[in-house]
């Protein structure tokens, strides 16, 4: 029983069933707030400072600003929002994707305070992004409803802008990163660390498998007519005649005879 399993039967009923639908009525809520009164976002961000100072409800309404004030990308990105958060209950259920998401929040959190990063909501929604894709790899989604891409290589290209980041930041800007994927990291980094060990004793095992057939086919003698060695027949003899090749007895060229 894994570490996840134990908590879950300890603490399931803490699960919150349809979180992500939760957090997207909230999203649209708050969206609705700041365009009725512009500045309303200013009161929910993620701000370290105003939080000392007492502004503590900062630390939940934060997860529900708008990524855009654009009703189209705005829906686009909830409805994307919706569809991993639907994909990731079917395949954690309500307790473990509960789980996942408050340890992203204090991971988002830690970033913020610790090392000045105002990653905001952003990197929340990617690392659900990513516990998707290693769900569903071949999940196909259509960009622009035009283009259908598989949701691996979308994350592998995030990845790849992410690790450009880690690669060009400054220390507390890869701190604040490993931070704020903390919850990706606790969930999959074992079953990752596992899978690499796997491959690599895989390959191992392979290597070892062909030096040896390979060492099994090598014979020691083989005839330079027929091509017959002792592992085709254990019965025959072989010689090596005045021209240094090595020939079967039923080939070994007469004395006095050249071989051909």
């Amino acid at each position: 029983m894994t570490w996840l399993d134990k908590l879950e039967r300890r603490f399931g009923f803490l699960g919150i069933p349809g979180l992500i639908r939760i957090v997207i009525g909230f999203t649209l809520l708050v969206y609705l707030l700041v365009y009725l009164n512009h500045g309303f976002e200013l009161f929910l961000g993620l701000d370290p400072v105003l939080i000392r100072r007492g502004q503590v409800w900062r630390l939940v309404t934060y997860i529900f600003l708008p990524q855009s004030l654009s009703p189209l990308w705005l829906l686009l990105a909830l409805w994307f929002l919706w569809f991993i958060g639907e994909g990731l209950e079917r395949a954690w259920g309500a307790f473990r994707l509960t789980l996942y998401f408050v340890v992203g929040m204090i991971g988002t959190t830690v970033a913020a305070f610790f090392f000045g990063s105002n990653f905001s909501n952003g990197m929340l929604i990617s690392s659900l992004f990513f516990a998707f894709a290693r769900f569903y790899p071949d999940e196909v989604i259509y960009v622009l409803f035009i283009l259908p891409v598989k949701i691996k290589w979308l994350a592998w290209v995030f990845a790849a802008f992410l690790l450009v980041g880690f690669v060009l930041g400054t220390n507390s800007y890869r701190a604040a990163l490993v931070a704020a994927f903390a919850n990706y990291f606790i969930f999959f980094g074992p079953e990752i660390i596992h899978m690499a060990r796997h491959r690599k004793d895989v390959s191992t095992r392979r290597k070892r498998f062909e030096m040896a057939s390979r060492a099994a086919d090598d014979a020691l003698h083989r005839c330079a007519v027929c091509g017959a060695t002792e592992l085709t027949d254990p019965n025959l003899d072989f010689r090596v005649a005045r021209d240094g090749e090595e020939y079967c007895m039923a080939h070994l060229p007469k004395a006095g005879t050249p071989a051909n």
